[in-house]
């Protein structure tokens, strides 16, 4: 009961803010009805959350009301087939207050931050993964040419609900000289490993950062000492560095990666190839690789360019490999063209797993009566060869997109082939989306078909998505 009557005096204190002068408020309602069309799956689902900021001089509030009935996972594992009691939420989530004068602030509540590229410490949310990393935490930063900052947080651990782990830590980085500046980070995690338990991590780093006319570059290195754990203390390392230069019309780069032992939930380390693509499909990354980047662009014309970006990294034992390869080249003839091609390929020795992915993409953008069009195909190729049984299947994929006035659609059609001969025998995913602007800041989204799943983008928005067959319907409000 307590909780409740606190809440309800911080929103009549909210409104009394909103009514004084000088107060501003901004936010966004998001709301999603799904209907999935699967016999062995729950087919309702229903997520609403209303987020608001709320702004008085130098004083900032947020928070938001998230309601999931249940949610629907972006991950298909997750999906269910009944109604489970402990799925469905309704509740305030990310509350934060925060001060901010000049270079100085003070935050309390749901964080989003890093120390550099987050090699050392990211408090982030993963779309991707449908994970949330962020910390409720106490922080204090300044922002000038001497920049500093410092929290002091816990978040809940992900194998045993309602308990905590605890993390601190602090950042530092200076200029030294036009174009050069220096960091140093240093970090603290406590995991919890059950019986009341905990594994202590300290983390410390430093970094480089140049950036000059015509090159950037950035580098760091980190070590790691884990101890109070039951398989006995152990060390880890991370070093990462990146380059770029432009020569007139031609810029080159370069990215090197080398870490050990230095996996842990509040850090996110760069994969250094262009798809973000972790060593072995089984594991996290960071656990024991290496591996290098090199980038290659030239911009010959306005509006086109050539460019090659190629990647390998391995284990220290060989027995993991993978390489990630992306070439594209746009230009203009007619319509804006973009060209591209993509190949990921990675050999798991220990488990007797090798897998190549390959696909050639298309995208046209034109006008047809006055109408922005644009036409996408792709074609992917995916071979595996797990313990000498081999298999070879194809995803072809037409999109269009098309503009009338103020209304969007976007359709796609998609399929999946075991060999050509099967082509007209195969099952093929038609999906239609339909984007409306309903008011001056509401768009109303609508949904009907089918889809494999994974990164999608349709009416100028990307996003991650778990197989699907149904219809969605969805209502995003801001102000």
């Amino acid at each position: 009961m307590r909780p409740k009557i606190i809440l309800s005096l911080l929103l009549l204190s909210l409104v009394g803010l909103v009514m004084a002068q000088n107060v501003q408020v901004n936010g966004i309602n998001h709301a999603e009805m799904i209907y999935r069309n699967a016999p062995d799956s729950l087919n309702i689902y229903f997520k609403d959350s209303f987020a608001f900021n709320l702004g008085l001089k130098n004083f900032r509030f947020g928070m938001k009301l998230l309601g999931e009935l249940p949610k629907y996972s972006n991950q298909a594992s997750e999906l269910m087939q009944e109604l489970d009691s402990n799925r469905l939420l309704l509740q305030w989530k990310e509350l934060y207050a925060q001060y901010e004068k000049d270079a100085f602030l003070l935050h309390a509540g749901t964080t989003e931050e890093s120390f550099g590229q987050g090699i050392t410490f990211r408090s982030f949310e993963d779309t991707e993964l449908d994970e949330d990393h962020r910390l409720e935490s106490f922080l204090i930063k300044y922002d000038d040419d001497f920049k500093f900052k410092s929290f002091y947080g816990a978040i809940e651990n992900p194998e045993n609900p309602g308990k905590l782990d605890l993390a601190f830590g602090a950042d530092a980085q200076v200029s030294t000289c036009e174009g050069l500046q220096v960091g140093a980070s240093a970090l603290g995690f406590r995991d919890y490993r059950g019986m009341n338990r905990y594994k202590y991590r300290d983390v410390f780093s430093g970094r480089i950062l140049f950036s000059g006319r015509n090159l950037d570059a950035y580098a760091e290195y980190a070590i790691s000492e884990q101890y109070r754990k039951a398989d006995g203390a152990s060390q880890g390392k991370a070093f990462y560095t990146n380059v770029d230069y432009l020569i007139s019309i031609i810029q080159i780069g370069g990215a090197y990666k080398n870490y050990e032992d230095f996996s842990y939930r509040l850090n996110d380390l760069p994969m250094a190839n262009y798809h973000d693509e972790p060593l072995a499909d089984s594991s996290a990354g960071g656990i024991d690789e290496e591996g290098w980047q090199a980038r290659f662009a030239i911009y010959p014309w306005d509006m086109e360019s050539l460019s090659a970006n190629y990647a390998e990294a391995w284990d220290k034992a060989k027995e993991l490999k993978m390489s990630d390869l992306y070439l594209e080249a746009s230009f203009s003839l007619g319509a804006d063209w973009i060209l591209g091609f993509s190949q990921i390929e990675k050999l798991n020795d220990i488990d007797q797993i090798w897998q190549k992915e390959y696909y050639p993409t298309i995208s046209s953008t034109f006008s047809v009566m006055g109408l922005p069009t644009k036409l996408l195909g792709e074609y992917k190729t995916i071979e595996k060869d797990i313990a000498t049984v081999k298999s070879e299947h194809y995803e072809p994929k037409l999109q269009m997109d098309l503009g009338i006035k103020k209304l969007n659609l976007s359709l796609t059609v998609s399929s999946y082939w075991q060999d050509f001969e099967s082509i007209m025998d195969s099952q093929y995913k038609p999906a239609l989306e339909i984007k409306y602007p309903v008011f001056a800041h509401s768009d109303l989204i609508l949904f009907a078909g089918k889809e494999a799943g994974g990164k999608v983008c349709r009416n100028g928005s990307c996003r991650f998505v778990a197989p699907f067959e149904g219809i969605k319907a969805e209502f995003i409000t801001s102000f």
